[in-house]
């Protein structure tokens, strides 16, 4: 059964409890230190499609983090047709093409099934993701996200948060980015997942967990996979389980609006087929009482949580009123 409304008390509760910010884990040697006092290893998945421009510096970032925190890396490729992989290879990690893992599947079919089979490949009792089309990388953003698992036995799952800029012709909206996660997760959660509602960027490509947990639990095999993992992961260990970082400030690559429509599409999908029966026979019922959003975001004071109230109303045709 899909959880009822949280009251906005709880979710702050838990925003104390499991909310923290990148400046929490900036000294790599104390968390260095926790790994090797709790005997962890850490593998760390970039999935790379096409991002020459991007993936140099990032793997030059990275550098820092190896034999430090990072005990494997490893690129998982979509069949770039730019020098990615040249690049990869030439900065000496380890380097897989997706359709020659897990071959018996057949073909990847996109992100998800992506990091599903680069997980067969790790070898860390903690497994990172990052998405490698980011053009302000920092590798203390990927520290900060292992944080809470390195520090904290009871986390066994951490998600970056952080603020996305949408840069267009005529300047630069601090908080346009991320129109997907705005305009389609964040409302459905509300609906029908409201535990996650505290998150401030449920679909951020860049989570760390337990290997025992993500191998434990369904991956999507497309733009649906971040969606799912929080869902299943919610479900599989609760949320005082899960834990979130403010990393700061992410500029992605932007998206063209066609794009966006097919990831909102798998976004809306991966959350129905995570409905039971009886919720879905509740749907217009649920629709129309819930009234209550609430919304997860960083600022410069920390995570702040709001709750509003967006009443439906539906009105009866005029043709059936009595003048």
């Amino acid at each position: 059964m899909v959880a009822s409304l949280p009251t906005l008390p709880l979710l702050q509760e838990w925003l104390a409890r499991r909310s923290y910010v990148s400046s929490q884990f900036a000294d790599l040697s104390q968390l260095a230190a926790a790994k090797r006092q709790r005997g962890l290893s850490v593998s760390l998945i970039l999935p790379t499609l096409n991002v020459a421009d991007t993936i140099g510096p990032i793997l030059s970032e990275l550098e820092r983090l190896n034999g430090v925190l990072l005990d494997q890396l490893i690129v998982v490729d979509g069949r770039s047709t730019d020098a990615t992989v040249s690049i990869a290879e030439g900065a000496g990690v380890e380097l897989y093409q997706q359709d020659e893992l897990r071959p018996e599947f057949g073909p990847a079919r996109g992100k998800g099934d992506a990091m599903w089979r680069a997980l067969g490949r790790a070898e860390g009792d903690i497994v990172a993701f990052a998405d490698a089309d980011t053009r302000d990388f920092d590798a203390g953003a990927v520290a900060a996200t292992l944080g809470p698992l390195l520090v904290d036995p009871e986390v066994l799952f951490s998600k970056a948060a952080y603020r996305r800029p949408f840069a267009t012709s005529t300047g630069v909206t601090p908080e346009g980015g991320g129109r997907v996660t705005e305009l389609t997760a964040k409302p459905l959660f509300n609906l029908f997942f409201p535990l996650l509602t505290g998150f401030a960027q449920p679909l951020a490509g860049e989570f760390a967990a337990t290997r025992d947990l993500l191998r434990s639990v369904p991956f999507f095999t497309g733009y649906g996979v971040e969606t799912g993992l929080l869902i299943d992961t919610l479900r599989r260990v609760g949320l005082a389980a899960m834990a979130q970082v403010d990393v700061g400030t992410r500029q992605n690559r932007h998206q063209p609006l066609a794009d966006l429509s097919r990831m909102s599409y798998a976004v809306l999908r991966t959350v129905l087929t995570r409905l039971d029966d009886a919720e879905s026979g509740r749907l217009a019922a649920r629709v129309v009482s819930e009234s209550l959003y609430t919304h997860a975001a960083t600022t410069g004071e920390g995570f702040r949580l709001m709750e509003y109230e967006e009443e439906l109303v539906e009105r009866p045709p005029l043709a059936t009123m009595c003048r």
